[in-house]
């Protein structure tokens, strides 16, 4: 009897080291992997945000870039481009990398395929089209108004997608292949609205949809930060559902889980998400793709955690931002030409697991 009490009382081997938090009835586990690659992502975004804070006709050391931030008596010249012109643009790249990133976990966990990010699946080309209608035909390009239409296209795509792959069953490779089907549709359809405008409109609109960073200020930042709140406590609390769902519906619905519910809450988050960054910098694809995929890497974790995710996917963004700041080009032509080289590469691996599992 005394053995059977010791073998129940002793700590469970997780198989990977950790600290336990306990406090007042509530427990946590933390992964020490994660906890050092998530700081170590921290540093990441640090030293390219000083670096991406020099860049420019001004060009500034990091060290002159912390005297503009913390310090009063550095040159007001210095402290209007950092502070005023460039933060805001570094603050953004750090916020949409972060969402792009959760977004794509989420899908990447429903689908359970590392195909199945939004950018792949049509949910960005929806959210993209939303945005391109309020620009052209109502005729505003406020924040707010952007934000409005891009979630409702992203909404009305996920809602189409999702009813045509959901008949005889909800499958990972459907839902794909149906995304990709609308995707295609969605761009043309983005390409006649373009040409049925004036070529002034036509211009904006397509300079817009290429994924910039440039001329976003403090303005747009705090309500696309409150609205990236609002949406990680959401991503938290689907997060576990996510876990279970990946498991099985059957089995989801043997632990509590109502698994069409679920399911549905995690895509209506994750399509907030992607219209989120749609309104205010446009389209940028392929981080939603990568960043959940590198950060399980990082990791080597087979569970969802979307503090590596996001801090990856912000890390990515930054890189990328630095790279279009230095080339003159929108970040959204970056991270489509960086990301091109890593999907053809994920379509070689996955293909060469398929066929060692045939064989």
């Amino acid at each position: 009897m005394t053995d059977t009490l010791n073998r129940a009382s002793a700590p469970i081997d997780f198989g990977r080291p950790g600290w336990v938090w306990r406090r007042r009835g509530v427990s946590a586990r933390i992964d020490r992997r994660s906890v050092i690659v998530s700081l170590l992502l921290v540093a990441v975004i640090v030293i390219g945000g000083l670096v991406t804070l020099g860049v420019g006709t001004l060009s500034l050391t990091p060290g002159e870039v912390l005297a503009a931030l913390f310090d009063p008596n550095a040159p007001d010249k210095h402290r209007l481009v950092v502070s005023t012109w460039r933060l805001p643009r570094l603050l953004f790249a750090v916020l949409c990398g972060a969402a792009l990133a959760i977004s794509g976990a989420i899908f990447q966990s429903l689908t359970k395929n590392p195909l199945g990010s939004p950018d792949v699946i049509g949910f960005s080309a929806g959210s993209y089209t939303g945005a391109v209608v309020v620009m052209l035909f109502v005729g505003s390009t406020s924040y707010s108004t952007i934000a409005v239409g891009s979630l409702i296209g992203g909404a009305v795509t996920a809602g189409l997608v999702y009813g045509l792959a959901v008949r005889g069953g909800l499958q990972a490779f459907r839902l794909i292949i149906v995304g990709i089907g609308v995707s295609a549709l969605l761009g043309s359809l983005n390409s006649l609205l373009l040409l049925s405008v004036s070529p002034e409109q036509a211009m904006l609109a397509s300079v817009w949809g290429a994924g910039t960073l440039s001329g976003l200020g403090f303005g747009q930042l705090g309500p696309a930060f409150l609205g990236f709140l609002i949406l990680l406590v959401g991503a938290a609390m689907v997060g576990r559902p996510l876990g279970q769902l990946e498991l099985g519906d059957d089995r989801a619905r043997s632990l509590g889980t109502r698994a069409e519910g679920g399911r549905i809450w995690a895509i209506v988050i994750g399509v907030a998400l992607t219209a989120l960054v749609t309104a205010a910098a446009g389209p940028i694809s392929f981080v939603a793709l990568a960043a959940p995929q590198i950060a399980r890497r990082l990791t080597r974790s087979a569970s969802v955690q979307f503090v590596p995710v996001a801090l990856t996917g912000a890390a990515l963004l930054v890189l990328a931002d630095l790279v279009a700041l230095n080339v003159a080009l929108p970040v959204g032509v970056v991270t489509v030409s960086i990301g091109g080289a890593y999907l053809a590469w994920l379509l070689v691996s996955e293909y060469r697991s398929r066929g060692r599992t045939a064989s």
